[in-house]
């Protein structure tokens, strides 16, 4: 089995999961951007990156690179993502059927791999536990948009700025 093929196995367990949860998803077409799925929670639209994990039988532990993957037909690029690229990075364990649900800063504060263990017999948890199937930290990042959404903004806080098409503030644009 290929990687695109691990990949596009993993996206569409994590398409599953969602809509068991009632969550909307949208794909992007393309892959492109740094994020594979959009889950629509409530109203809130969350960016999801998603990665397959697989077993790396000397250490026991399944393992997930942490970079972004560019390829053409002869180069292989490699690429640190950024806080801004996604908001969840979701980790697949195939034979489990297993999500690690890690916040973009969890997730790109590894170095270049995230071993997962998943041995029972172990004297210290490894922190990526604390991420096994944590679904309720996306609800949470949903409740924490809700809640600032709300919250009242001052006068002085508030500042209201001209913009023309594509997003430039009109003292930059030339004619």
């Amino acid at each position: 089995m290929d990687t695109k093929l691990k990949g596009d196995i993993a996206e569409q367990a994590a398409v599953f999961h969602a809509l068991k949860r009632g969550w909307g998803v949208l794909k992007p077409i393309g892959d492109r951007l740094p994020y594979d799925l959009v889950f629509d929670v409530s109203g809130v639209l969350i960016k999801i990156q998603v990665k397959y994990a697989w077993f790396d039988t000397p250490s026991g532990n399944y393992v997930v690179d942490n970079r972004r993957t560019k390829t053409n037909r002869r180069l292989m690029l490699r690429e640190a993502y950024k806080q801004s690229d996604f908001d969840f990075a979701l980790a697949y364990i195939e034979n489990l059927d297993l999500f690690y649900v890690f916040p973009v800063d969890i997730f790109i504060g590894y170095g270049s791999e995230i071993h997962l263990v998943e041995a029972e017999k172990r004297q210290r948890k490894p922190r990526s536990t604390n991420y096994r199937d944590a679904w309720k930290l996306i609800l949470q990042k949903v409740l924490q948009y809700e809640a600032d959404a709300q919250s009242p903004i001052s006068g002085e806080e508030a500042v209201v700025s001209e913009i023309a098409p594509f997003g430039v503030p009109t003292n930059e644009i030339f004619l």
